[in-house]
């Protein structure tokens, strides 16, 4: 516990010296584990050579000529033991196990304090067989350690004391000073002489040095020991000890291996991997070490994302180290694959620090907070990955990922099934997230996507990659996904997983220092190949990192991540719908499928299906895109039924939709309320005789065969201007909207964001909204709330929004069509 045993740590006997435990608790619990680690270390030995009873036996079949290896006495010397029992109780019981077991084990304990309180011995006291009394400050405390006061009486010259043992009487001693300097060629002073007889009077005692012509001279050997720069005045007799001791023998047993201070690089990592240090995994790569004080060794602290365990989450509070922990093994991964086996798509809304990765080969794009498009395209695309892989995977018969991989590795030509592998360009793809909460605060519509990749992405190899500042950030349904776990230094020691007492061990201020699911104390590695062991220059080390992880790459880099386009035409829409649009929807041959936008998710053609949803709802900023999409939507509809099979009436108070609708599949147009409300009840006594009355039978119900006409579309721009205090000309087709998939009516309304919160309370939009219509969100106010299903409006580009159906939800990009 304190410092009088430093400059021992070269002896050779020396297993570890140990300074600093008042400063550091944790290092008292490292070392309860050492010395428990020793005990159980030396009972292994002795049973794995022949099940010996102790070490005893064990020296002397050694020594026999068995062929075994030295196990050498321990001492554990503690100093100030007290004081160690005060703040460490329990220490108490490891003492009693070393002093019942310890002498089988040849491990002996020697504790030195100022005060014996027996109190906190815990029958520590029958253990100790010998007890060395210096002078003492009080009788009671001599004889709490002797029996009797005698070391209260002894005079105050150092090193005078009593030795107790078992059974032998009380020995007063005198101990030997090495603390002093080094005096080089002494002399010792005599009075013997072979002329002359032995003089026996005293001599008097003074401070002056006894030299002269009746001193013996013994010379000391100058080749002994190396005096450097180091004066004669500067050294102490144990220095000179230790000198001619070092170098002499074998070094002790490691019991105490130093405490994680300096972060390992990569390339001290990688080649105790590469030779086997521990197993290797498919997608496995070491990040680190794990402190190991029991088994007295360090291990590398793996990622193994195979199996349950591919979801990884790394947690710690400010500046505790998680992005470089998330840099490093990125690079660690990608040093150990090729870019056709894993790729990463990095979300970093850390501290930029992610940037400096985007050139690997491995990582197929790298998004900011500020970059909202990149971002939701990059989750879209991961998304993409798992739609495809899922009809892959059925379509072929592969049971799992790991058949998968086997598949590419067994076959890389892709012949036989592994054909049908050949346009997949992905490996095992890592959505990665450095930092969570902004997820959640700027990006809410991504979380549910997210969880979805956690829980299905696994079996189709998709895994996701977070960091955070704390647990509760992370909602139980992702959290319950996270297989694989890196706690770092906590803000708050009690939101920790492995508890509080353990997470409070974590020193603070040291980046990288973590805590593992089993206690044990870890350090992140640093992404860097060039050993030093710093965190200067850190951008630049990366970066070369990146070079030489780029210039040994002879693989087919990552694919990047297609973004949409910011305008297209709605040529370039019906080129990518190819071959696969118009197809009948019903039996009778009329398409209710309509192409409406290029979505984000595997950026294929967005299909309005009618049948499904029979109306849809628009809302968006004035140029947003509304006239563009309606104006598609009819030229739809037009282009895959014949005037018999659909009808469209236009209500066009601003004049946008003139001549989008022409011939006999018009049913009607207008641009005033007064005539489009006399379309209104006209259409209402259309659709009146449609519906079903007591003679339609169920036949007819089934097929919907008991009317005959057109399917008739109302498409409605500007509906603000429709829909007014005054009156509201749709109102005669309210009773009707609920039963509009019989009666082949559909409603198409475009309206302005703006006040759209209180346009959700007018009765025709209220009707249509009981019936889960679908809905495009385009750029507008998040304040006006949830617009359809739970999807607010957001700032956009032109043409763009968010689709939102049964079945899926997705950002959509509308053709932009010239006004006629």
């Amino acid at each position: 516990m304190t410092l009088a045993f430093v400059g021992l740590e070269e002896a050779p006997h020396v297993a570890a010296i140990i300074t600093n435990l008042a400063e550091e608790l944790a290092m008292v619990d490292r070392m309860k584990d050492a010395l428990a680690g020793e005990m159980n270390r030396r009972q292994e030995l002795l049973r794995a050579a022949g099940n010996f009873a102790n070490v005893s036996d064990y020296e002397k079949a050694r020594l026999a000529g068995a062929a075994l290896d030295p196990l050498p006495a321990l001492f554990v010397v503690v100093d100030e033991f007290s004081e160690l029992l005060s703040q460490q109780p329990e220490f108490a019981e490891l003492f009693v196990a070393i002093g019942r077991l310890g002498r089988s084990l040849h491990i002996h304990l020697l504790l030195a304090s100022q005060r014996l309180d027996e109190g906190k011995l815990r029958g520590l006291d029958s253990h100790l067989s010998y007890r060395v009394g210096l002078k003492t400050f009080s009788a009671n405390e001599s004889r709490s350690v002797l029996g009797v006061p005698d070391a209260y009486h002894l005079p105050g010259t150092p090193g005078a004391g009593y030795l107790k043992s078992d059974s032998a009487e009380i020995v007063r001693f005198q101990g030997a000073y090495v603390s002093g300097p080094y005096e080089g060629e002494r002399t010792v002073p005599t009075r013997f002489s072979v002329d002359s007889p032995v003089e026996l009077a005293p001599l008097p005692f003074t401070a002056t040095p006894v030299v002269g012509p009746e001193a013996v001279v013994v010379p000391v050997e100058p080749d002994v020991i190396d005096m450097g720069e180091i004066g004669d005045d500067a050294r102490t007799l144990m220095g000179v000890l230790v000198d001619r001791m070092r170098s002499h023998g074998p070094r002790a047993h490691e019991v105490w291996l130093p405490p994680l201070e300096a972060s390992p690089t990569l390339d001290q990592l990688l080649p105790r991997w590469a030779a086997g240090d521990q197993p290797r995994g498919n997608l496995s790569a070491p990040f680190g070490v794990v402190d190991r004080p029991f088994d007295q060794r360090r291990d590398l602290l793996v990622a193994d994302l195979n199996g349950s365990t591919g979801n990884l989450a790394i947690v710690g509070g400010p500046q505790s180290g998680k992005s470089t922990a998330l840099r490093t093994l990125i690079l660690s991964l990608s040093m150990t694959h090729t870019p056709e086996q894993i790729q990463f798509y990095c979300l970093d809304f850390g501290g930029g620090t992610l940037l400096g990765l985007k050139d690997l080969p491995h990582v197929g794009s790298v998004a900011n907070r500020l970059d909202s498009d990149r971002v939701r395209r990059t989750v879209a695309e991961v998304l993409g990955v798992v739609a495809k892989r899922e009809r892959l995977f059925r379509d072929l018969g592969i049971d799992s990922m790991a058949d998968f991989r086997g598949l590419r590795t067994a076959d890389p030509a892709g012949e036989g099934v592994a054909a049908g592998l050949r346009d997949d360009p992905y490996g095992d793809v890592f959505l990665v997230v450095d930092g969570w909460p902004s997820v959640r605060s700027d990006f809410e519509s991504l979380e549910p996507q997210i969880n979805m990749l956690a829980g299905q992405g696994l079996s189709f190899g998709v895994h996701v990659i977070v960091t955070t500042s704390r647990w509760a950030e992370i909602r139980p349904a992702l959290k319950d996904q996270l297989g694989t776990r890196i706690e770092l230094r906590l803000g708050d020691p009690g939101d920790s997983d492995a508890g509080r007492q353990k997470a409070s061990l974590v020193p603070e201020g040291r980046p990288g220092r973590g805590i593992t699911r089993d206690g044990l104390h870890l350090l992140t590695g640093l992404p860097r190949i060039d050993g030093s062991p710093g965190s200067e220059n850190s951008g630049g080390s990366v970066a070369s990192t990146v070079e030489h992880i780029a210039a040994m790459s002879n693989s087919r880099p990552a694919p990047t991540v297609r973004m949409l386009p910011d305008s297209y035409s709605r040529a370039e829409l019906l080129e990518a719908v190819g071959t696969r649009w118009p197809s009948p929807s019903a039996a009778d041959g009329r398409c209710l499928t309509v192409p409406i936008g290029l979505g984000e998710t595997d950026l294929a053609p967005v299909y309005m299906d009618f049948r499904e949803h029979p109306h849809l709802l628009i809302f968006g900023d004035t140029a947003c895109g509304k006239t563009s999409l309606l104006r598609g939507i009819a030229e739809g509809i037009i282009a895959s039924n014949t005037p018999a099979q659909a009808k469209l009436i236009i209500g066009d108070y601003r004049h946008s939709l003139l001549g989008v609708v022409e011939g006999n599949h018009l049913g009607g147009y207008s641009a005033s309320s007064t005539t489009f409300g006399e379309l209104m009840v006209d259409l209402a006594r259309i659709v009146a005789a449609r519906m079903p009355n007591a003679e339609t039978t169920q036949q007819q119900l089934r097929e919907r065969s008991w009317w005959s006409g057109p399917e008739i579309y109302v498409l409605i721009d500007d509906y603000d201007l429709v829909a007014t205090p005054s009156g509201n000309p749709v109102a005669p087709l309210l009773e009707y909207i609920p039963h509009s998939k019989d009666i082949g009516l559909h409603l198409v309304i475009a309206r302005r964001s703006g006040g759209a919160a209180r346009a959700l309370y007018e009765p025709v939009i209220a009707r249509i909204r009981d019936m889960a219509p679908a809905g495009l969100i385009m750029s507008g106010s998040r304040d006006e709330g949830n617009l359809v299903g739970t999807v607010r409006a957001s700032a956009l580009p032109e043409g763009r929004g968010v689709y939102v159906s049964r079945s899926q939800t997705q950002l959509v990009q509308v053709p932009w069509m010239p006004p006629l």
